[in-house]
């Protein structure tokens, strides 16, 4: 079997028994794409993380796909669904992740660890897949558990890149703030 089809030559591909062709900009491919790159970055970050923080990365990675699924096709057609059990299940672990780290008085600076780096760097493509999601759902009707699931996503990534830096007692830097100048 070839990996080439052909069909996006001329700037358009199809959706999940929805749609027929659509351009390759229409809002819902670029929202597929942010998830598929936020997959990707998650993907690398497992190269950096720990055995906890990995079981995290795995189950996001394959209910990306169920959020893709879930986004490519319309409501008659079957595919997975992301379900309120989904997000319900992901804010009971970031509360548990929320219980075991130091309080948070400021904001705070990506970076750290390599690993506590690349999970802020996720946080960041999740918030930008986010505003995909919106701005599709402004001219397709979204099922509203995709927009929940990806908003806590991004609190997720920024529990676990906190975690990965308590881990190994880095300090987190907070932004300095040079209102009048020197």
């Amino acid at each position: 079997m070839k990996i080439y089809t052909k069909v996006g030559d001329k700037g358009k591909t199809h959706l999940f028994g929805c749609c027929g062709m659509v351009q390759k900009d229409d809002s819902r491919i670029e929202a597929v794409g942010a998830l598929d790159e936020l997959n990707s970055v998650i993907g690398v970050s497992l190269n950096f993380v720990e055995d906890d923080i990995k079981t995290h990365l795995k189950k996001i990675q394959n209910d990306l796909f169920q959020v893709g699924a879930d986004l490519a096709s319309n409501a008659d057609f079957k595919v997975p669904r992301i379900r309120a059990s989904h997000v319900e299940e992901m804010e009971h672990r970031i509360d548990t992740i929320f219980e075991l780290l130091s309080e948070q008085k400021e904001f705070i600076l990506p970076g750290g660890t390599p690993a506590s780096s690349f999970l802020h760097l996720c946080r960041a493509v999740a918030r930008r897949a986010e505003r995909n999601l919106v701005k599709a759902s402004k001219s397709i009707n979204l099922n509203p558990e995709l927009l929940r699931y990806v908003n806590r996503l991004s609190d997720l990534l920024f529990a676990l890149a906190r975690k990965a830096n308590e881990e190994v007692n880095v300090k987190e830097q907070h932004p300095l703030y040079d209102y009048f100048g020197s």
